[in-house]
């Protein structure tokens, strides 16, 4: 089970307020294999989803995004898709987390420090402490600073650069984080994710 929240959500806001728990929804607290963790939600108009990362279908596939699915292709030689919903990858057991769930349009990182950190950071420790062999990628420094929250010897975390234009070639390129992932549920038993869309 997820910890339950108590915060005032601010309006406007991305995504709709139907979104802002999909990724809790469509990955259970049960089904968890893997947690990519993202900042907050994209702030242009009909992008966010509710799952980090992702946009729906009929909306341009944002840059960050854009060089993840180059990764995907490089290393597990997976054909680029052609739009940007992750939701299969949600469905596969890969919880797709903002640590921030809302943002006003147009205004990045305009909802910090109304309690959505402390609630995402207690879902973190939550599947920490409640569950073992979990794959925790961390792209960059804000979520790398998460990794305080997990223990390495229950979990495995990888880390690397942030998958933006900025960053990507500075250690995001080459890491390899998908068959790494795969690799260790495969030794461990665990099904591995599909991670074509």
């Amino acid at each position: 089970m997820y910890p339950t929240y108590n915060i005032e959500i601010p309006k406007p806001h991305y995504p709709s307020t139907k979104n802002i728990f999909k990724a809790l929804e469509l990955t259970p607290f049960n089904k968890i294999k893997v947690v990519i963790l993202g900042q907050d939600p994209y702030h242009g108009e009909n992008q966010a989803n509710g799952l980090a990362f992702s946009v729906h279908k009929d909306i341009r596939i944002p840059p960050s995004l854009r060089n993840i699915y180059k990764e995907l292709n490089t290393d597990l030689g997976i054909e680029i898709p052609k739009h940007g919903d992750l939701t299969k990858w949600a469905l596969e057991g890969v919880l797709l987390l903002n640590s921030i769930l809302t943002v006003e349009p147009h205004k990045p990182a305009s909802y910090r420090n109304i309690g959505w950190e402390e609630y995402t950071d207690e879902i973190i420790q939550s599947i920490n402490n409640k569950k073992e062999n979990v794959v925790f990628i961390l792209w960059g420094n804000y979520a790398q600073e998460k990794g305080k929250y997990i223990d390495e010897d229950r979990h495995l975390v990888i880390k690397s650069s942030h998958p933006s234009p900025f960053s990507a070639r500075k250690g995001f390129f080459g890491s390899k984080p998908f068959s790494k992932c795969n690799n260790y549920l495969k030794e461990r038993g665990i099904k591995e994710i599909d991670w074509r869309l």
